[in-house]
């Protein structure tokens, strides 16, 4: 295949990549920008594998084999209450690879039209150890994220003294490294330069909290693009680099958006640990449950929803957890029959990924046009018969506007605590991720009904047909 053939189909790759991301900016398109990305992909690796570079295709296809097939399994199995640590986990192979291609790149520059052992120019040396340490990154820090959320690692932020100073030191040190690396071109500086982002990658994501994974996982998806660029630019691949700057450039504007949904610094989540102030720890850990609360039952939730005129759904996490969407969409479908407006407001951090809760709603055929964003709907919570809360917990509470104390102060919530009469879905009175005490739990017009989300549903689902 000729060299200007090659650059035009990886043209047309990029350019189906680009219609990828905007069809995934809307529920509505995400099935035709996803097959975009499909198609675009496609394009990639068949260009890759006809061009003249290739000589050998054994070793291509046992891997291409070995990806395609476990890729396959996963995606038949993966459940879409656990896409987080599925996206988190596939950011991880991102960085090691771009690891793994610098660390090929130094060992045999002829293969990728380097130069020689020895003779490499700083600026491809530079490329590949600032790829090397966006990419190593990457790996560790989205392994950790990984671990949070499956659980095997404590959703809490694991804090020591002088964090932050070690932090800056180990980035002193890599850029020292990094220095040294394109005036020498040592395999040992390589290696250490590697070694020390990987602890950085470890150090920058372990002191974040579970609340704050949608933060970390936009952030993650933002590395592991420039990551991409970083070895694009060695292999001298301009597909690699657009496609790179894509994702960096849209996971950068993601974690902009999520920040400002939680209120946060995107300066300190790229320098990682925030919300970990000591004041905020300690008043995570005040607990008011002694307060009188209202229990009611799914029955009793049947009669007021029915009861009702409009009705706004807000999910969160727990009814992911519980695989409540189904029943929850048969129960709304209900509701419509009796006559009562319906709509889903989504919180942008509700859930442990960005749009989670809309991921989980259309799986269920949920119509895009009744799931509403918060700007979308805040204002008609004040003349909304009834707020039902499914699962949610931090992005439903009061404390936000009026705690100053509180660490998710000044975060902007959903105003549920103005409808009339809130139904709160939950298995218990336990705070949520943030570790902060809800206050709509106590409030007058707030009903607990507590369980699993699902089973609720169904409850409630039995009480509207039998009236």
């Amino acid at each position: 295949m000729s060299v200007n053939l090659s650059a035009f189909l990886y043209l047309i790759s990029a350019v189906c990549f680009i219609l990828a991301l905007r069809g995934l900016s809307s529920a509505a398109t995400s099935r035709s920008g996803n097959m975009y990305g499909v198609f675009g992909m496609v394009i990639a690796i068949l260009t890759t594998l006809l061009g003249s570079s290739i000589s050998r295709y054994s070793w291509i296809v046992v891997a291409i084999a070995l990806g395609g097939g476990l890729g396959t399994v996963i995606a038949k199995r993966i459940k879409m209450t656990a896409l987080p640590q599925l996206v988190a986990a596939f950011h991880s192979l991102v960085g090691l690879a771009a690891v793994f291609v610098a660390a090929a790149a130094l060992y045999s520059p002829e293969t990728f039209h380097l130069g020689s052992q020895g003779n490499m120019k700083a600026t491809s040396l530079f490329e590949m150890g600032l790829g090397t340490i966006v990419g190593a990154i990457t790996f560790t820090g989205s392994i950790i994220a990984f671990g949070k959320l499956q659980g095997l690692v404590s959703g809490k932020p694991l804090t020591f003294p002088r964090q932050h100073q070690l932090n800056a030191l180990l980035a002193i040190a890599l850029l020292v490294l990094l220095f040294i690396f394109m005036s020498t071109e040592s395999a040992s500086v390589f290696w250490l330069l590697t070694t020390l982002s990987f602890a950085l990658g470890l150090l920058l994501i372990m002191p974040i909290g579970g609340a704050d994974m949608p933060v970390v996982i936009s952030m993650l998806n933002s590395y592991s693009g420039w990551a991409a660029a970083g070895i694009g630019f060695t292999m001298s691949n301009n597909l690699l680099i657009i496609t790179g700057a894509l994702v960096g450039a849209s996971g950068a504007i993601l974690s902009y958006i999520m920040c400002k949904g939680m209120n946060r610094s995107i300066f300190n989540v790229i320098l990682g640990g925030f919300g970990t102030d000591p004041a905020s720890a300690s008043a995570a850990g005040t607990n008011t449950s002694d307060k009188p609360v209202k229990v009611s039952s799914g029955e009793d939730a049947a009669f007021i929803m029915g009861n009702a005129r409009n009705v706004i759904i807000v999910p969160g996490y727990g009814m992911a957890v519980a695989q409540a969407q189904h029943a929850l969409r048969e129960m709304v479908d209900t509701l419509k029959g009796k006559g009562v407006n319906v709509r889903y407001a989504i919180h942008p951090v509700a859930g442990r990924m960005p749009g989670h809760m809309n991921v989980l709603l259309a799986e269920a055929n949920v119509p895009y046009d009744e799931v509403l964003e918060l700007e979308d709907i805040n204002h008609d919570f004040a003349s909304t018969d009834v707020a039902f809360v499914i699962g949610a917990n931090d992005i439903t509470n009061p404390a936000a506007k009026t705690d100053a104390s509180s660490p998710i102060y000044g975060m902007p919530i959903l105003d549920v605590e103005k409808a009339k009469t809130v139904l709160f879905v939950k298995r218990s009175l336990a705070s949520g991720y943030a570790g902060v005490d809800n206050e709509l739990f106590y409030r007058d017009n707030t009903l607990m009904v507590l369980g699993d989300a699902k089973k609720v549903c169904e409850e409630i689902l039995k009480g509207l047909k039998e009236h």
